[in-house]
């Protein structure tokens, strides 16, 4: 750890020559060939994070258009995306729990250069993908009134709502083929495949979206439905270019028609290795419903205002989830090739610049709160709800800069278990017990759950970053 922070210091004292940042900007954006284990640790970040960043950017500015325009439909409209979302945080478990799988054994393969069964991992794990959707698919098809009422929706949202819900979950397949693709892109180091796929999908969505809802021209007017057709058409093309993308290869990695057969002893191993994945994922999307089922106790606009405040989260969030995924990426290869030391420097020098970031989202957070989610909708309790929200979520995200880093080095190494149980303990044992008492008990109302988020996450950001500092992670087989 003493070496990781003195190489730490060095990089910032002594950045890479500026002439040489402009090629580094192109490559990383071009994607590259170069061996992320041994070239230099700074470009190597460099390389992975920026596309990484951008995708993940676009994903979240995608979010944020898209609870714009739904938010001209009212706040029964934003609350339906709302509660529909806690059965995706669901499906997002599931996938992005798989997706961590595979990036971490992806990563092993190459980082051992075993190429070979790096690509029938890779097929595997869409055939898990396939699997694992057909439940939510069948639900949501069938029951998206009823998930809707279950979760308190009002009238409006039972009897017009439903029917975002019913494409959201019912074409879930592509969403999850989305996560775990771009997944094997990422762990192989294509990260500039997954870049342009996720900025072709969010484009066709941001597209379709206005068009869908309020109609033009010969195309009615779908309303709140035309959300969800957006969506899932823009993901369905994108999932249409990564499987022909892995066919043809990328600079890392490619699938032939040969690998494409069932392999039961790899398919073991990825479920293996995401159960953990899969635990955390759960236990963080569930601890979310719970909490917006309190807050549907409270008021819908208590949820339109959650609803808003997060996507502007998500918005924030993405260049550091990026700069995460970089660092477990960086983790995974780095352990297959022999190099703890130099997996474990990249956690620290990527949770520095994590750090920094956060900072400055803080001060706007803070200082900007209610004017940022004034953009969306023009309820004055839904602003002021929201804006509450953002302004206690600023005074946590340097602490959770670290957390979201530490984890995904845990589940870069393909430790995926330390992390779900961290989670167990501070989401379920500690953030729901907490935000119920206040909110509730004490009659905080909102601001009641806001205060049991807050106190958790940072509870469990400074817990994970200690226990990653002990080093038990180098030691992980996947």
């Amino acid at each position: 750890m003493e070496h990781a922070n003195q190489e730490l210091v060095s990089e910032v004292v002594a950045p890479l020559p500026s002439n040489s940042n402009w090629q580094a900007l192109k490559d990383a954006i071009r994607g590259t060939e170069a061996d992320y284990t041994k070239i230099d640790l700074k470009r190597a970040i460099f390389l992975l994070a920026v596309p990484m960043i951008l995708e993940l950017v676009m994903e979240s500015t995608f979010a944020v258009v898209d609870i714009f325009f739904v938010g001209k439909l009212g706040p029964s409209a934003v609350a339906t995306v709302g509660l529909t979302e806690t059965y995706l945080f669901l499906l997002y478990s599931l996938a992005m729990g798989l997706a961590t799988a595979v990036t971490a054994i992806i990563a092993r393969r190459v980082g051992e250069k075993k190429m070979e069964d790096a690509g029938i991992a890779a097929v595997q794990s869409i055939f898990l993908s396939v699997l694992c959707s057909i439940p939510f698919a069948i639900a949501g098809i069938f029951f998206a009134k009823d998930l809707l009422a279950i979760m308190g929706a009002d009238a409006w949202g039972i009897e017009h709502g439903y029917r975002f819900t019913r494409w959201m979950l019912g074409g879930n397949v592509v969403i999850v083929l989305l996560f775990v693709i771009n997944a094997i892109f990422r762990g192989a180091g294509d990260a500039a495949i997954a870049m342009r796929v996720l900025w072709i999908a969010n484009g066709i969505n941001i597209l379709l979206d206005p068009l869908l809802i309020f109609g033009w021209g010969p195309i009615p007017a779908f309303g709140i439905e035309g959300a969800g057709i957006a969506t899932t058409t823009g993901r369905g093309i994108a999932v249409l270019i990564q499987l022909w993308t892995l066919l043809q290869g990328g600079k890392h990695i490619r699938v032939s028609f040969s690998q494409i057969y069932w392999d039961v002893k790899i398919v073991l191993n990825i479920v293996r290795t995401s159960l953990g994945g899969v635990g955390q994922m759960i236990v963080a999307m569930t601890s979310w419903i719970f909490l917006m089922r309190i807050l549907a106790s409270v008021s819908n606009e208590a949820v339109a205002g959650a609803t808003i405040a997060v996507r502007l989260m998500m918005f924030t969030l993405m260049p550091a989830w990026g700069l995460s995924n970089a660092a477990a990426t960086l983790v995974g290869q780095n352990l297959g090739a022999g190099h703890p030391e130099r997996a474990e420097s990249s956690v620290w020098r990527i949770g520095f610049y994590n750090m920094i970031f956060l900072i400055f989202v803080s001060v706007v957070y803070f200082t900007w709160n209610e004017s940022l989610v004034d953009i969306f909708t023009d309820d004055a309790r839904v602003i002021a709800i929201g804006g509450e929200w953002i302004r206690i979520l600023s005074y946590s995200y340097l602490v959770y800069g670290w957390w979201m880093v530490s984890s995904q080095a845990f589940n870069g190494a393909g430790d995926t278990n330390t992390p779900t149980k961290i989670n167990l303990v501070f989401f379920w044992f500690i953030q729901i017990p907490l935000s119920y008492y206040l909110a509730i008990t004490l009659d905080w109302q909102h601001s009641g759950v806001f205060w049991g988020v807050f106190i958790s996450e940072t509870s469990v950001g400074l817990f994970t970053l200690w226990l990653f500092s002990r080093g038990g992670w180098k030691a992980v087989k996947v």
